[in-house]
């Protein structure tokens, strides 16, 4: 089985696990409703991407 040659430092440790680090998602201004959503995703209140249409979202009595 593999093992290391030598020991990493505490430091060299932190430094690589640095990289594993989360992000927030990109969130943006839909230009049709001026509603938060995800960056390239349909939005979810009007159904529009890129000024097209995509989803036909009705409203429910």
């Amino acid at each position: 089985m593999a093992h290391p040659k030598r020991k990493w430092s505490k430091a060299r440790t932190s430094r690589h696990r640095s990289a594993w680090k989360l992000e927030m998602p990109g969130f943006v201004e839909c230009p049709q409703c001026h509603s938060k959503m995800l960056r390239r995703k349909v939005c979810k209140n009007c159904g529009y991407l890129d000024g097209k249409q995509v989803i036909a979202i009705g409203e429910e009595a």
